[in-house]
């Protein structure tokens, strides 16, 4: 099912999973074997390319996603139809062969975090493997994930083909050799943490050890203290604000959005990452991925202390 409705390339084109995913804010994470009442909730779509076509095509960005099947089911059908009302162009394809998988999340606003639970399973992850590429070729950036493994190979490829620069969110992926190894020469931009938890780590050392793969651009995220940014030329450290958290579900991919949004409209790396840190912040204030008025995100943008060196 491809929807193209006419709209010229997509600036930023999506490589990922998709599935339909729900978020439930809870005071505080009950104890084993009890229970919490949730305050709040919100149904959204889910994986992290997904969530950031959605946004930039909110923010009035032409977007395309290539993403694994779905299953010929309501859900399936359902996340077909959200797609196709938002505008995301791409090639959407059902099978009965599937049942659409869901993902859970539960944020926790006592420790200021959140749980997720979701199901990947390899016959799903391996249709990303005969998905369409050709929205790669005319667009600006293409977007993929670590954890996708090794099905973003063809798609890393078909962009260096393209000549399309790449955005890869390896999260503590840099923790893995190997991975480096195999897909550090793909990539123009990364956007990695300092651990699997963001508790601990040097965020300095995780930029300084990726600049020397040969990468042109090192976003290190640090939860509610900002991020780092570092190319060969100079690093920016942005603090976040002070928010007042409910859910942290989406924020990566938020500021993901919010940095490749900039990234299109050629803003300056500092630019850039005073937008994509404002927009994970207010992400947090609400539950389920948002997309707040670019005026409102740059206004908090441009507050934000920074420290260029």
């Amino acid at each position: 099912m491809a929807i193209d409705g006419g709209k010229s390339k997509p600036d930023v084109v999506c490589f990922g999973m998709v599935t339909p995913a729900m978020v439930l804010v809870v005071e505080e994470m009950p104890s084993w074997n009890t229970g919490a009442i949730w305050s709040q909730g919100q149904t959204f779509i889910s994986d992290d390319a997904a969530i950031i076509a959605i946004l930039l095509r909110k923010w009035d960005v032409q977007t395309g996603l290539i993403c694994t099947t779905l299953g010929d089911d309501d859900a399936g059908r359902d996340t077909v139809k959200q797609l196709e009302n938002w505008g995301i162009q791409g090639e959407f394809r059902l099978s009965s062969d599937i049942t659409t998988p869901f993902e859970l999340n539960v944020s926790d606003r006592k420790r200021g975090g959140r749980t997720y639970f979701w199901k990947r399973e390899p016959k799903i992850l391996e249709t990303l493997d005969e998905a369409d590429l050709s929205l790669i070729k005319g667009s600006k950036l293409l977007y993929l994930d670590w954890y996708d493994g090794d099905h973003i190979m063809r798609a890393l490829k078909e962009a260096r083909n393209q000549g399309v620069p790449v955005y890869l969110n390896i999260e503590h992926g840099h923790e893995d050799p190997d991975f480096l190894a195999r897909y550090a020469p793909y990539i123009s931009i990364c956007q990695a943490v300092t651990d699997a938890s963001q508790l601990k780590g040097n965020a300095y050392e995780v930029a300084s050890n990726l600049l020397e793969l040969g990468l042109d651009t090192v976003l290190v995220t640090m939860a509610d203290q900002g991020c780092l940014a570092a190319t060969r030329l100079q690093t920016i450290r942005v603090h976040a604000p002070i928010v007042d958290t409910l859910d942290g579900c989406a924020a990566g991919a938020t500021f993901s959005a919010g940095f490749q949004y900039g990234f299109i409209k050629k803003w300056d790396l500092e630019h850039c990452l005073r937008f994509a840190v404002a927009a994970a912040s207010l992400q947090c204030t609400v539950a389920g991925p948002t997309a707040f008025p670019l005026a409102d995100v740059e206004l908090l943008g441009a507050s934000l202390d920074v420290e260029v060196s």
